[in-house]
Formats: C-alpha cells, sequence, structure tokens
C-alpha cells in the first residue's frame, strides 16, 4: 500500500505563501516514489499578500487555502481537519508563508507563534514516530514546535542570523552546503536549505528529492 504523505502548504508563491519550485519538486519526487500525495493547508487569510513582480504588499486578503489550492490542483484539505492517524509522512515546503501563514517566525522570530492546526498534526506525527521534513525556511517552524522539547538536528544552509534564531529556540543548527540534508534520525526529521541557498531550480530539486528520500526510508 502506498504511503499517505502530507504536504503542508501556506499559500501560492515565495514572497507570502508556499514556494512553489519546492512544493513542485517535492512533490514529484514523492510521485515518483509511488507516494500518495495528500495537500494541506491552514484555512485563514495570509498574513500579508506581496506583488511578486514588485515586491510591494498589496493591500489585499487572501485565503491560505485557497491559494494552496493553485498549486494543489484543487484537491487540498484544511489541516486543522487531517489527524496523523491519516498520514505516514509529512513534508513542509518552504517560502515565506512557511515563515507568515503556518508560524510567525517573519515577524517574530525566536518568540514566534505557531499554526494551532499545523503544530497539532505535526506533534502527533512525531509522537507517533513517523518522520517530517522541511524545505528552506521550513526547518525555523519545526524549530518552533520541537526545538525546546527534543532539540532537533536541523538545517537552513549557512545563514548565521537565522541559525542563531533556530538555536535560541532550542534546535541544533548543521552548516550545510545547498543539495546537502541534515538527517536527525532520533527524531525523524529530515531538513535541507533550498531557496535558503539556492540559485537554480535543479539544485532546489537535488535537496528536495534527498528529503523525500530520507522521509520515505525512515521506519
Amino acid at each position: 500500500m502506498a504511503k499517505k504523505i502530507g504536504v503542508i502548504l501556506s499559500g501560492c508563491g515565495v514572497k507570502d505563501g508556499a514556494e512553489i519550485h519546492e512544493a513542485v519538486c517535492a512533490m514529484l519526487a514523492l510521485d515518483r516514489a509511488g507516494a500518495e500525495i495528500v495537500c494541506l493547508a491552514p484555512n485563514k487569510d495570509q498574513a500579508d499578500v506581496v506583488n511578486h513582480v514588485t515586491g510591494a504588499p498589496q493591500g489585499e486578503k487572501r485565503n491560505v487555502l485557497v491559494e494552496a489550492a493553485r498549486i494543489a490542483r484543487g484537491q487540498i484539505r484544511d489541516v486543522a481537519t487531517v489527524k496523523a492517524s491519516d498520514l505516514d509522512r509529512a513534508i513542509v515546503p518552504g517560502g515565506f508563508g512557511a515563515a507568515k501563514n503556518l508560524c510567525t517566525f517573519a515577524s517574530d522570530g525566536p518568540d514566534c507563534k505557531v499554526d494551532p492546526g499545523v503544530q497539532k498534526l505535526l506533534r502527533d506525527l512525531h509522537a507517533a514516530k513517523k518522520p517530517i521534513g522541511a524545505l528552506c525556511i521550513a526547518p525555523a517552524l519545526v524549530a518552533a514546535i520541537f526545538g525546546k522539547d527534543v532539540k532537533p538536528e536541523l538545517t537552513i544552509g549557512t545563514d548565521e542570523g537565522t541559525a542563531k534564531a533556530l538555536e535560541k529556540m532550542g534546535a541544533k543548527h548543521v552548516k550545510t552546503p545547498v543539495t546537502d540534508i541534515v538527517v536527525d534520525r532520533k527524531n525523524k526529521i529530515a531538513t535541507t536549505a533550498c531557496y535558503m541557498l539556492a540559485t537554480r531550480i535543479s539544485e532546489v530539486a537535488a535537496g528536495a528529492e534527498k528529503v523525500v528520500k530520507a522521509v520515505l526510508e525512515m521506519a
């Protein structure tokens, strides 16, 4: 039976939602591995809406779930309605949405708060010893949820400021090149830098594929 992998999206677009390249590369790797993809997102307003041409705030409201449905081709579930027993694993792509909509790391740093539905699902998956993967800035979300309790080993690449913030939350940061990953086997968590360091989509794909492989192989 195919493993059911939750892909937790945070909107659509790097500046205010899920990073599309990271989401698609991860989903492609999952599909090629024969996994069943279950896309999820919080059903709430985005923290902000950004014009991706100019980088300027748009001053409008958009719903995280509705926007993430663009990536999921409409096949998406409200994360708050999904139980850990519904899934075998989870992957969280990056993009600023992971740090704005899944948690408030973008504005609050180490003092950030996590979306309740996302926090409950990931905590329950971890408690059930089901692996979790996180790409780009999404390891900040993992640090916010698990840092104080289990001190997970993570990477966001080489950015010192972000690494220090993750460590302040209790995580152990490991510097890595763009396509390398860190696998915390004790906590069943795999992470990679993706666009925290990448300059081309092939680098994103290489890291995402390694994380997917690690998450699928961890017992």
